[in-house]
């Protein structure tokens, strides 16, 4: 049977991409966030996961506010990173899918009262592509198949916190439940907090991200008992993507265990959280 190896949560940042395709990791400015990543790569080697299920939101690549899922999860056999402005899909190769796995997927969640949108064709942005390369970095092919579930993060209403985190309690049921013998990883992108516009563009809540570091790690549940609105107070308009987190943390179950931890501030107006637990 399927079972997890562990978690990932990290910021998806897309000024990460440009200093990749400029060779900047071992700039001042960028050094230590890329440094963050070396523990990750060792704990990745030892596990040696099959596939990722990835929480991301997407950015208008594929939903627009005209027609918006709060769940989407992908059943194609390939994702391809799909040009957002940056000038960066050569840094992509294809990401594979498994669809027999995504149909499973989406038939648990569905039985578990998920309405989610099935998408059997489907892009990928900034949001899974370049958390995907501080894994696996200058990887010509990706060495893990790829499920993408996006989290509307975009157009109110917003689902839950509370709501994101069971999310993430019935993918881990699903991947339970899965008869193959398959190592399973997650990743959840996003935040920590940031605002990019307004009169708080610039925006970063150091207290709080801590806070939430820790509370994922050892109380999440107290986390799922802010309400959106609380969210976007404390960490800014886009610190809501604090939803992936937790969804990837529900995946993990009642009790984990921290491999590696780190916080980094600025960058590019964005506090860059990373953990790496195990069930």
């Amino acid at each position: 049977m399927a079972h997890v190896v562990g978690a990932v949560t990290t910021a998806h940042v897309p000024a990460i991409g440009n200093a990749i395709a400029k060779g900047l990791q071992n700039e001042p400015y960028w050094k230590t966030f890329f440094d963050g990543f070396a523990p990750v790569h060792t704990w990745l080697e030892r596990v040696r996961p099959d596939m990722v299920v990835v929480f991301y939101n997407d950015h208008g690549l594929n939903f627009f506010l005209d027609k918006l899922p709060t769940f989407a999860v992908g059943a194609a056999g390939e994702y391809r990173y799909g040009d957002e402005g940056w000038g960066l899909p050569e840094m992509f190769a294809p990401f594979m899918g498994d669809p027999a796995f995504s149909w499973h997927l989406t038939e648990a969640l569905v039985r578990d009262e998920f309405d989610v949108t099935t998408c059997q064709e489907m892009l990928v942005d900034h949001a899974f592509a370049l958390p995907m390369s501080l894994l696996w970095p200058n990887a010509a092919a990706w060495p893990v198949k790829t499920i993408p579930i996006s989290i509307n993060t975009v157009q109110h209403p917003l689902p839950s916190a509370k709501r994101c985190f069971a999310l993430g309690r019935a993918v881990g049921r699903a991947i339970q439940a899965f008869p193959a013998d398959l190592r399973v990883a997650i990743l959840g992108t996003g935040g920590l907090s940031h605002q990019l516009d307004g009169t708080r563009a610039g925006f970063i809540n150091k207290e709080f991200d801590l806070m939430c570091m820790e509370k994922i790690v050892y109380d999440p549940v107290a986390l799922t008992r802010f309400s959106n609105l609380e969210l976007i107070e404390q960490a800014g308009s886009q610190g809501v993507e604090l939803l992936m987190w937790l969804a990837a943390r529900g995946v993990l179950g009642d009790s984990v265990t921290k491999v590696h931890s780190r916080y980094h501030i600025p960058i590019s107006n964005t506090a860059a959280g990373l953990l790496v637990l195990e069930p």
